[in-house]
């Protein structure tokens, strides 16, 4: 049996779009609507697609309610099928995790998995989520007046990417202190900082650490350890995720299901592309394969420089790119967006920094920049970064930092 996919292109967030889409979601979940593909607010030369037109199916299996769009961190966004008993169960085991259901507070875009969650959360709490309007961005003095103004008939949750927790702190005493009324803050999307996530907790704000992905539901893996249903598997080629959030599939390509989703004794795996620990059960995330980069003969893991640099002063955020260079094929290039209100870094801090993680880490290059490149929520687009890191310094002189070997 198929039901019918409506398209719904997803605009900037206010009351209005929140509430219409809470209605749509429900409805989805309860099967007395159709399944909703997600898509983000479309130009106005390039309408939204219609479906069933150049190949895009109009119906989905019944069990499906929603369809989400990747980041595109592998390439082209991808419609990802999502059922509304996995969603449920997403939804179930978050609320189990944190200490019971509660009010949700959107302050992510509902077109991206981490937003509409927010939605399919309240749905299944019963409780009307707040809203923070998206406005020209997003302002951490209107999350606290949000917070604020949110009744105490339930506790309170809202979910952040690392991009904005950053702003969060930057924003000063009262907007914290009103923060720190939330029961939990979700933060996910990409790696958080170390650094940041001391600060935070220091600050008094209830951080809850999630991994996971579109596929998975969002967040499957809350401060390192899996939600209840979901198993997790670390092998050499990566981490392997099981459990009853794994979506359906991807809409319309089967040949991409057949690669991702894989079974084994019985059970059905989503391979990611990410490297991982398990300790004691306790799941490590140490970046993406295809991220890894190579100098001088060495592999270098962005995501553990990064997280080596995020706590030298003056860095506020980081990304570690390679940069096409003759001698070491990519040279490690660092650009930082420097903490507001503190000397920008200067390289040679950040090589210290990187040096315990050997010689090959310690970044050759620093390019500052007012803001990283993004392709998505909190994701910061790596590909982007490296080509506008590149294009910096072909336009000014490379500056190196021979304060040791290599």
């Amino acid at each position: 049996m198929h039901r019918p996919l409506l398209p719904l292109p997803v605009g900037p967030t206010d009351h209005a779009l929140a509430s219409g889409l809470l209605g749509h979601v429900h409805r989805a979940l309860e099967g007395t609507g159709p399944a909703i593909d997600l898509m983000g607010q479309p130009s106005a030369t390039a309408p939204a697609p219609v479906p069933g037109a150049g190949g895009a199916p109009a119906e989905v299996p019944d069990e499906v309610a929603l369809v989400v769009r990747t980041s595109g961190s592998t390439g082209l966004p991808r419609g990802v099928m999502l059922d509304a008993a996995a969603l449920r169960a997403s939804a179930e085991a978050t609320h189990a995790r944190l200490g019971g259901p509660g009010r949700w507070l959107l302050a992510l875009p509902p077109a991206h998995v981490a937003g509409v969650q927010v939605l399919v959360r309240s749905a299944v709490a019963g409780l009307d989520p707040l809203v923070l309007p998206a406005g020209q961005g997003f302002d951490p003095d209107a999350l606290a007046a949000v917070v604020r103004s949110a009744p105490g008939d339930a506790p309170l949750y809202t979910a952040l990417v690392p991009t904005q927790l950053h702003r969060v702190l930057s924003a000063g005493a009262p907007t914290l202190d009103a923060l720190s009324r939330l029961d939990a803050v979700l933060v996910g999307g990409a790696a958080t900082p170390p650094a940041l996530v001391e600060a935070a907790r220091e600050h008094g704000l209830p951080l809850v650490l999630t991994y996971g992905m579109t596929e998975t539901c969002g967040g499957c893996v809350y401060d390192g350890l899996p939600l209840d249903g979901v198993e997790v598997t670390v092998d050499q080629d990566g981490i392997r995720l099981a459990g009853p959030v794994l979506a359906r599939g991807y809409l319309g390509r089967p040949d991409l299901d057949a690669a991702a989703f894989t079974t084994a004794a019985g059970r059905r795996w989503f391979r990611t592309r990410d490297l991982g620990l398990l300790d004691g059960g306790r799941l490590t995330v140490l970046g993406r394969s295809d991220d890894v980069l190579v100098t001088g003969g060495l592999k270098v893991a962005p995501a553990a420089v990064e997280a080596a640099l995020a706590g030298v002063p003056g860095v506020g955020e980081v990304c570690v790119v390679g940069v096409p260079d003759t001698e070491w094929g990519q040279a490690v290039t660092a650009v930082v967006v420097p903490r507001p209100g503190s000397p920008a870094p200067e390289l040679a801090a950040l090589r210290r920094a990187a040096r315990t993680l050997g010689v090959a880490a310690a970044p050759r290059h620093l390019v500052l920049v007012d803001a990283l490149a993004q392709r998505g929520p909190g994701k910061v687009d790596r590909a982007e970064v490296a080509r506008e890191a590149a294009a910096a310094l072909a336009r000014t002189p490379r500056t190196e930092n021979h304060d040791d070997a290599g």
